[in-house]
């Protein structure tokens, strides 16, 4: 246990969270702890396994404690979480969203949200589809199957990227009102409608990207048949652990192009840590 990064915690050590709930699947402490083991920080990063009920009393708690820095954010928490911020940067504004919170000298919680750019950035740099960059989204008709705080973030982010056409869904019926706000909300910068499930033509998308929590467990229903898909559409992920969802697999069982969600938080490492404190800005 000597070179693990946990063996050199000191009292000293800056503490940084990652907030979701359940926290089994949850990346960002595997990456950033290597990190700082690598570059000799006196850091570590923990999962934070808070039940909803209980955000808001773990958030006044985290703010009495003055090495606790701040802390990457993932389901179920993104929405909320933002209500309890006491200033939000432009991607949260936009997405009604956070996935950082920081907190400054004098405990102010600040959040932001880099879901999108991350999604956006990986699409580009991982190009599944082994095309030309411009043709990567130019011109695309999308579909996105989820409206939370994750989906709000790649929505918006996508909305800047030239597609022909985004739609969006949602799972459940009784929250199809969030795909219509967020619908509403893009429309200015992309041609973007709700749809409801019932009415969706599967087959009519070069890209159908899941942003709900369907994949995070084994026995998870699928969020698509992807039978239902062209032979030409990518099929995205948001999930990342499993890294192989039943999607995934799925996909490419049938011979199409995927996409991986661990991928989103890859390319969005860099802001993340420095927006929590965690990374030197490059």
């Amino acid at each position: 246990m000597t070179d693990s990064t946990h063996s050199k915690i000191t009292g000293t050590t800056s503490l940084f969270g990652c907030l979701a709930y359940p926290a089994g699947h949850v990346r960002a402490p595997m990456i950033f702890n290597s990190i700082f083991e690598e570059q000799n920080l006196d850091k570590v990063m923990v999962a934070m396994s808070i039940p909803a009920e209980g955000l808001a009393a773990c958030i006044e708690g985290l703010r009495a404690l003055t090495n606790f820095k701040g802390a990457a954010v993932t389901i179920p928490h993104k929405m909320p979480l933002a209500a309890l911020c006491d200033e939000l940067g432009p991607g949260a504004q936009a997405a009604e969203a956070v996935n950082a919170v920081a907190f400054t000298a004098d405990r102010r919680l600040i959040g932001d949200n880099f879901d999108g750019e991350g999604f956006v950035a990986g699409l580009r740099g991982e190009n599944p589809c082994n095309v030309p960059e411009a043709e990567i989204f130019t011109g695309k008709k999308a579909l996105l199957v989820g409206a939370g705080g994750a989906a709000r973030a790649i929505a918006l982010a996508m909305s800047r990227c030239d597609l022909a056409q985004i739609d969006i869904t949602n799972r459940t019926p009784e929250n199809a009102e969030k795909a219509v706000r967020l619908a509403q909300k893009i429309v200015p910068d992309a041609p973007a409608q709700s749809i409801a499930g019932a009415e969706i033509d599967f087959a009519s998308y070069d890209m159908v990207i899941n942003a709900t929590p369907l994949g995070l467990h084994s026995d998870d229903a699928m969020p698509f048949d992807v039978h239902s898909l062209s032979a030409n559409c990518l099929v995205c992920d948001i999930i990342m652990v499993p890294e192989r969802t039943a999607l995934i697999d799925a996909g490419e069982a049938r011979g199409l192009k995927v996409h991986l969600g661990r991928h989103m938080l890859d390319y969005q490492m860099q802001l993340i840590g420095e927006f929590i404190g965690a990374l030197e800005a490059r």
